[in-house]
């Protein structure tokens, strides 16, 4: 396979959120230390997020500091670093998060090694900007992300065997639709929150095309501490 293997394994509440008020919740918690638990079972190499998540939780939206005079970088992909234990893959089409290290600490995970995830729209100052900070980057898509492209390329210039997509909604649905998840796995945390104005599990892009529902087989269900379920799904391919 020219590509990782990519498992979308994301903590939910019971209605099928991925944010929002049920986060603050009690019961999240242990739910929380599950779901970093059962994420090392796998023995990824890398997780990816897309801007939105980075955005909210890592960087806080902060803006690149950017030199419009910046001479033009070589074309294509760069690798700043070589051999790092752990990735973190941002989806960032446009270049717009605003990085302040080159590496990204989460919870009780291995320093993670930044890789951004662009299309052609980034502008020269933005990938001059990468560079300057040492945060590795590839080019996947002209105008809309290449889910494909972008997974063969982490394969190929970074090694990453296993990849965990963990998300905002239309990041896993990209990635879903595109026939690149090979298994579902899911921590559920035992809350709702009954919003209606939040983000859910998979969520469908204004762009991408229409495509038929995307059906799973169950490979396994587990019960975690606190009677918290774990459920693993795998695709069918073709179905």
């Amino acid at each position: 396979m020219n590509r990782p293997y990519i498992v979308c394994h994301m903590l939910t509440a019971l209605d099928g959120k991925i944010t929002g008020p049920f986060m603050e919740s009690p019961a999240v918690i242990p739910a929380g230390e599950e779901y970093e638990r059962t994420n090392e079972l796998y023995h990824p190499q890398a997780w990816l997020c897309g801007r939105v998540t980075t955005d909210e939780n890592f960087t806080f939206y902060r803006q690149p500091d950017l030199d419009e005079t910046s001479p033009a970088v070589p074309d294509g992909d760069y690798t700043a670093v070589e051999g790092a234990e752990m990735h973190y893959v941002s989806v960032d089409p446009s270049g717009r998060i605003g990085w302040k290290s080159n590496t990204l600490q989460y919870a009780d995970r291995p320093a993670a090694h930044v890789i951004e995830v662009l299309t052609e729209k980034a502008s020269n100052a933005y990938r001059a900007f990468l560079r300057t900070m040492e945060i590795s980057y590839i080019i996947a898509g002209k105008e809309h992300l290449d889910c494909a492209l972008a997974a063969q390329k982490l394969k190929e210039l970074f090694h990453i065997e296993t990849l965990m997509v963990s998300g905002g909604g239309f990041i896993n649905w990209s990635f879903l639709q595109a026939g690149l998840i090979d298994e579902l796995s899911l921590v559920l945390a035992p809350v709702a929150d009954g919003e209606n104005n939040t983000v859910t599990l998979f969520e469908k892009s204004g762009h991408l095309p229409q495509t038929p529902p995307v059906a799973f087989a169950l490979k396994g269900v587990d019960t975690l501490a606190g009677d918290r379920p774990w459920l693993r799904y795998v695709v069918k391919k073709g179905a």
